[in-house]
């Protein structure tokens, strides 16, 4: 990287040029930022130099091993487990074994009972015997969290296809499911989009009750007699209910005339069929394609039919082989998500509007927009499409948070057809004021998807899966997108303003549903109070500073441990990562604390963590999927937001608190005060 060598001043500051010969331009200033400019310019060069021909990008997004073993399970109980994805599968699920013999949901997380069960049984089937050194630490570990019988439902589920578990001591979810009005309680529609299409699949496999025996059984995991099975359910009127419930149910699924039960499962077939997708697979999402694969096989589809054998090709497409006897399931991949961070990125850091990259980037991100209607028309049937999904593919189940960001980064770049992505922008906002959940709030993928009963269901310990409720980090984007297209005075954005700062908690800091945790939420939510005109001397405003100085780390970093979801003393608490230190000086900047000790201090944790290559090394999982269920690592997330943070902090686009500025807003936030 080398500085401008014809010494000529800059319009703007010193010029620094790339190694990809890309020219960046910062504001004037004193060579205590020089470190960060240079750490930008290096940030930059590395994403640029990751960019797909096609214009987006993607890095690699994992979760725990489970997912992993399900897929062995599939393969065992379709009669297609090869000995080398087996053995190499095994290889994998072994190098991520904690200890303690547990698995985890996190990188140096705490053993997860279900996850840890799963493994193992996998392991077996991959031909780990039960007598070798970390079968047998696993397996005494499972029996001291209280063995089979207290592990999460998923995993029982599989046992039970595996003859490890009786159907009988499972909930009863009956095809019939699908045949219940949207306004019935416990229709498919009050679940969420995840759990809906997993839902309808076990329907249909539950009908069945398959079971292909293990060669093996597993009596070491269970615990001996006496012992606790885990934490004590509450013993309350809605778990006696569901008892109750799910008991008449099973007796009335016995009596069910055969015809309107092969009916029931038709109709849920035909209801998943209708949403595959194009590259074969089921919300872009291995695990709910697993489900699918299986109840199609089922319900009598041959392993030829097109149907399966796209969804065969998703799952193989999804398979990592990091090593040439080791292999890996991709959960999901995330090009429209990595592409519009990462293009916001490049343009936080001062690249020009109309480089080409963006360009790229914005053309590929026009193509991914949703055309047609998916599964929000049940709430929303009136609304015209316009929202982009997570994937590559994924037409039923676009989201407001992948939607709000990718018109935060398309409305900025250059793109010489400018009715295009004016018209793709417009249908983007009109999609996601549509979107607007009755409280104010948006969710991720439903409108006023907000029944708390799915959760009460004793059975489904899925917890936050359940439901799609409106959360604080999503509905704090979309406001940002709104401020951003000019309707900040919107009475639509200004009911969410208000909604967010009700969400605010007593020690000042916000909720982060879809990070870890309440750093991602108040790094997510100043921006977008500012940005809608909350003046930055808002008494909310400045509690959120408070917290953030409160749990800046002693190094100028900040982290949050995955446990703050189960434990509230956790919060903000955890040794430093570079994407939970970049939402914190998001907030601060957009805040007005550039020139704060803290800040500074942020910025240079970022600078001298940087490594040659120009990235950041960031084994922890800070995205989330459901909390304290199922955690998220983006591999990007510890390049871009990094990235953001410093080409914000160089390029002084965040001006510093000035009252003023406040009240010249006054009107625009006046009543939500």
């Amino acid at each position: 990287m080398t500085i401008s060598a014809d010494g000529a001043p800059h319009a703007k500051g010193p010029v620094f040029t790339g190694d990809a010969g890309v020219t960046f331009a910062f504001p004037a200033a004193g060579p205590a930022e020089e470190a960060a400019r240079r750490a930008v310019v290096r940030a930059a060069d590395h994403l640029l130099a990751r960019q797909d021909a096609a214009g987006w990008w993607k890095g690699r997004f994992a979760t725990d091993v489970s997912y992993d073993a399900h897929d062995l399970f599939l393969r065992h109980l379709l009669g297609v487990l090869d000995d080398r994805v087996a053995k190499a599968s095994g290889r994998w699920i072994r190098s991520q074994q904690s200890a303690d013999g547990s698995w985890p949901l996190v990188f140096d997380g705490a053993g997860h009972l279900g996850t840890t069960i799963q493994t193992y049984v996998a392991l077996r089937l991959a031909g780990d015997g039960p007598d070798e050194e970390h079968m047998l630490r696993c397996a005494a570990w499972v029996r001291e969290q209280g063995g089979v019988a207290a592990g999460q439902l998923t995993a029982r589920v599989w046992l039970a296809l595996l003859g490890l578990w009786s159907w009988d001591d499972l909930p009863e979810v009956p095809p019939e499911i699908i045949a219940l009005p949207k306004w019935a309680p416990l229709n498919i529609y009050s679940f969420s989009s995840v759990m809906r299409v997993a839902l309808v699949a076990i329907s249909i496999i539950s009908a069945h009750r398959p079971a292909r025996p293990a060669p093996f059984g597993i009596d070491e995991l269970f615990a001996p007699s006496g012992t606790p099975a885990g934490p004590p359910r509450p013993d309350n009127g809605w778990e006696k209910l569901f008892r109750r419930l799910n008991a008449t149910v099973r007796v009335c699924s016995k009596g069910i005339p055969r015809p309107v039960r092969e009916a029931a499962a038709n109709a849920c077939v035909r209801w998943l069929l209708e949403r595959q997708e194009p590259d074969g697979s089921w919300g872009a999402c291995t695990p709910m394609t697993t489900w699918v694969i299986l109840a199609l096989h089922l319900h009598g589809y041959p392993p030829d039919h097109p149907v399966l054998r796209a969804a065969w090709g998703f799952l193989e497409e999804c398979a990592a082989w990091p090593e040439d006897d080791v292999r890996a399931l991709h959960t999901v991949h995330s090009p429209v998500w990595d592409t519009c961070l990462s293009t916001t990125a490049l343009l936080d850091a001062g690249l020009a509007t109309d480089h080409p990259a963006l360009v790229r980037a914005a053309d590929w991100l026009l193509t991914r927009q949703a055309d047609r209607p998916g599964d929000w028309v049940a709430r929303r049937p009136r609304l015209s499409p316009g929202g982009w999904a997570f994937q590559f593919h994924n037409q039923h189940y676009p989201d407001n948070d992948d939607t709000s960001e990718t018109v935060l980064a398309l409305r900025r770049v250059g793109h010489p057809d400018r009715v295009r992505v004016d018209d793709a922008l417009d249908r983007a906002a009109r999609w996601c004021l549509g979107m607007q959940s009755r409280n104010g709030g948006w969710a991720a993928f439903d409108a006023d998807n907000t029944s708390t009963l799915p959760a009460r269901v004793p059975f489904f310990d899925f917890g936050e899966f359940c439901t799609d409720p409106p959360t604080a980090d999503i509905t704090a984007h979309v406001v940002e997108m709104l401020a951003a297209l000019g309707k900040e005075r919107d009475p639509r954005t200004r009911r969410g303003v208000r909604w967010l700062l009700g969400q605010q908690e007593a020690n000042g800091a916000w909720y982060g549903r879809w990070g870890v945790n309440y750093v991602y939420g108040t790094g997510c939510v100043l921006p977008a109070l500012v940005a809608a005109g909350v003046p930055r001397g808002h008494a909310a405003v400045r509690r959120a500073v408070a917290w953030l100085v409160s749990v800046q780390n002693a190094d100028g970093g900040w982290g949050e441990n995955w446990h703050s979801y189960a434990d509230p003393a956790c919060a903000g608490r955890g040794p430093s990562t570079p994407s939970q230190t970049a939402w914190a000086l998001l907030a601060l900047l957009a805040a007005g604390e550039r020139d704060s000790t803290m800040v500074r201090d942020g910025i240079r944790w970022l600078t001298e963590r940087q490594t040659e290559e120009g990235t950041w090394e960031e084994p922890q999982f800070t995205g989330t999927l459901v909390p304290r269920a199922v955690a998220g690592h983006y591999e990007y997330y510890g390049h871009v937001f990094p990235l953001m943070a410093l080409g914000r902090y160089v390029q002084r686009t965040c001006p510093p608190r000035d009252v003023q500025v406040g009240r010249q807003r006054k009107e625009a936030t006046e009543p939500d005060q």
